[in-house]
């Protein structure tokens, strides 16, 4: 994993797209359009818009995507986590032992999936995705609150379990912690 010049933070990890980033890569260029340029009527509907990525784009021109679950990210997964434990850490909240780690990877993933909404929200000024996270934020407050009653704590492990089933990297990096 690369680090930037100044030593402080990992660099995000990159990869040259493939024929499986066609429909996310071309995504995210018709929502960055449409939030650029809104008054603008583009010359293409998002079918052919997608189809030039997956003839042209993707095979033909150099085009990276930032790989957030992939075992190779694990050293900045790991560094954002980090913050989120950080947070916990200082807080006023009594986090049990055994939800220690569990957590702070839960908040990580809420933030990833907020900014996931915002990239796709075409609301003005993206209000939606303000509103997410503020609801977001009350949410996982009172999560973690309600985290210290015991009754509640294999619920937590559950949807622990639930994501690191299905995201790749993730039941990678939990594993080598163990």
């Amino acid at each position: 994993m690369r680090r930037r010049d100044d030593d402080t933070a990992p660099e995000a990890i990159i990869r040259r797209a493939g024929a499986l980033d066609v429909g996310p890569v071309a995504e995210v260029w018709l929502r960055s359009y449409d939030a650029a340029l809104p008054t603008v009527r583009r010359a293409h509907s998002d079918d052919e818009v997608h189809d030039h990525f997956r003839a042209v784009v993707i095979p033909e021109r150099e085009t990276w995507v930032a790989v957030p679950f992939s075992p190779e990210s694990e050293h900045a997964r790991e560094a954002a986590i980090a913050v989120h434990r950080e947070v916990l850490a200082g807080s006023k909240a009594k986090v049990p032992a055994e939800l220690a780690d569990v957590l702070p990877e839960l908040m990580w993933l809420s933030q990833m999936g907020l900014v996931l909404y915002w990239v796709f929200d075409c609301s003005p000024d993206r209000s939606r995705s303000r509103r997410l996270a503020e609801r977001g934020a009350r949410l996982t407050t009172r999560g973690v609150s309600l985290a210290r009653f015991r009754v509640l704590r294999p619920l937590v492990h559950e949807v622990h379990e639930l994501f690191t089933g299905f995201l790749p990297g993730m039941a990678q990096t939990v594993a080598s912690r163990k």
